[in-house]
């Protein structure tokens, strides 16, 4: 059996039980969670959110500068007044550079993707506290709490890297 037929019956239980067909369209916590889309990594299970609560905004290595247009779009017409940053550690993008993601699209694909910024890092703490700075310095994002941590796949825990209030 595919992975989608996988989904349409693991859907079919869930709608039979399904409750929350009147949740309102803004997030009532008013916060937006950037994280990387990374499949050991469930924000809403690590961060106690339920359907409602956020936006989950998820990417390659949880990167600011991807999730700019859908951060905009939460503030400014759904009311977001806080953000949250999630890396996590073992992370993929801490394994490649950009010269390496380009090589291998080059040869596998005879594509040039000079035009994409892939954002691999080296220092993971160093990420959390960069995508920080780039929300804090937009003009296009208000000035609200950014708060920075780093997801342990091997623990589930989150660690308080950066705030800026």
């Amino acid at each position: 059996m595919s992975v989608a037929k996988e989904f349409e019956a693991a859907n079919a239980n869930y709608v039979a039980s399904f409750t929350k067909g009147d949740l309102q369209l803004p997030p009532q916590r008013k916060v937006a969670v950037v994280a990387c889309m990374d499949a050991r990594l469930d924000p809403a299970r690590a961060l106690g959110l339920e359907e409602g609560d956020a936006h989950v905004i998820r990417n390659a290595g949880g990167r600011a500068s991807d999730a700019l247009r859908s951060v905009i779009i939460s503030q400014q017409l759904l009311g977001t007044r806080e953000i949250v940053i999630v890396h996590h550690t073992n992370c993929g993008m801490l394994t490649f550079t950009e010269d390496v993601i380009r090589h291998k699209i080059r040869t596998d694909l005879h594509q040039n993707t000079d035009h994409i910024a892939f954002l691999p890092f080296g220092d993971l703490e160093q990420s959390v506290r960069d995508d920080i700075q780039i929300l804090k310095d937009s003009p296009l994002v208000l000035d609200v709490p950014i708060t920075g941590y780093v997801y342990e796949v091997e623990t589930g825990k989150i660690v308080q890297i950066g705030e800026n209030q």
